[in-house]
């Protein structure tokens, strides 16, 4: 038996060489390099222990971009989730042409992002706009909003990450919707339950498990998101008013040259992610103990 289990121990060891080197020793580097004061580029550093750690506990930047970020992701995943899943109830139905609306909702999930981002930041110019040129000419509004402005900046990241990322939760849905007997909605209309019931009663319960997943993997994609905030904003101007944690730490690492403050970041960035993961898992587990 114990032989067996050496066998088995040896058989795996390649692989969780190759796992721990592509996957652990990165994390125990960073956390290493966030011990240091040290230059993006030049080997230049000083050990400072937990002073970046102490440094980003009371800097008003760090907690701005924490909240930037949960208010991005929190808004982006919910209207993912509402849009993903009333479009999934819909594309589940029978009706003609449902196969080429099924193609058309994924598209914009399979442009590139920098492709969206140029579309949607052509779309609300308040220059030449196609969204202020309706406004205006149908009398909605005389003087067009600044949507890539300070004041608007955050609501068309917002719009245009959701109009991106929410086939997702489309196709994810959708998936598990087909896999629900039929069975079950039939002895639910027999009982005399409507559209909003066997949504409640039925659908919901079924698919609970997969909408646990969409919100948990949406989350962290959101919450880590770089290249749509840095695409949107760039660096400077606007940038300040939806610079979320990644953007901070990138600013950090590459203009401000603070590899080690860079790498701190990416630590905390990954502790606020672990804690709300953790804390969802166990939200989940008691919600299924009640139920």
């Amino acid at each position: 038996m114990r032989k067996s289990a050496l066998v088995g121990w040896a058989l795996l060891a390649p692989s969780l060489l190759l796992l721990g080197g592509l996957v652990g020793y990165p994390i125990l580097y960073n956390f290493w390099l966030s011990l240091f004061a040290k230059h993006a580029f030049l080997p230049a550093q000083t050990f400072v222990g937990l002073g970046n750690y102490r440094y980003f506990a009371t800097d008003e930047e760090f907690w701005r971009s924490v909240g930037y970020g949960g208010i991005y992701a929190g808004s982006t995943i919910v209207l993912q989730l509402g849009l993903g899943v009333v479009a999934a109830l819909l594309l589940n139905e029978t009706f003609h042409g449902r196969g080429l609306l099924r193609g058309v909702v994924l598209f914009p999930y399979t442009i590139p992002t920098v492709v969206a981002v140029i579309l949607w930041k052509w779309l609300l110019n308040d220059s030449y706009g196609l969204v202020d040129y309706v406004l205006v000419a149908t009398g909605a509004t005389r003087i067009p909003p600044a949507w890539l402005g300070k004041d608007y900046i955050m609501w068309s990241l917002i719009v245009t990450s959701v109009w991106q990322f929410f086939p997702f939760v489309v196709v994810t849905y959708l998936a598990r919707l087909q896999t629900i007997p039929p069975e079950l909605y039939e002895a639910a209309t027999v009982d005399g339950a409507g559209a909003w019931r066997r949504f409640l009663h039925v659908t919901l319960p079924q698919t609970g498990a997969v909408l646990f997943v969409i919100v948990l993997l949406r989350g962290i994609w959101m919450f880590t998101k770089f290249d749509t905030v840095w695409l949107m904003a760039g660096e400077g101007g606007v940038s300040q008013y939806v610079r979320t944690l990644p953007v901070y730490a990138y600013e950090r690492t590459f203009t401000y040259l603070q590899a080690g403050m860079g790498a701190t970041l990416a630590v905390l960035m990954f502790g606020l992610l672990a804690g709300a993961t953790a804390v969802y898992f166990g939200l989940f587990r008691e919600e299924e103990i009640v139920s």
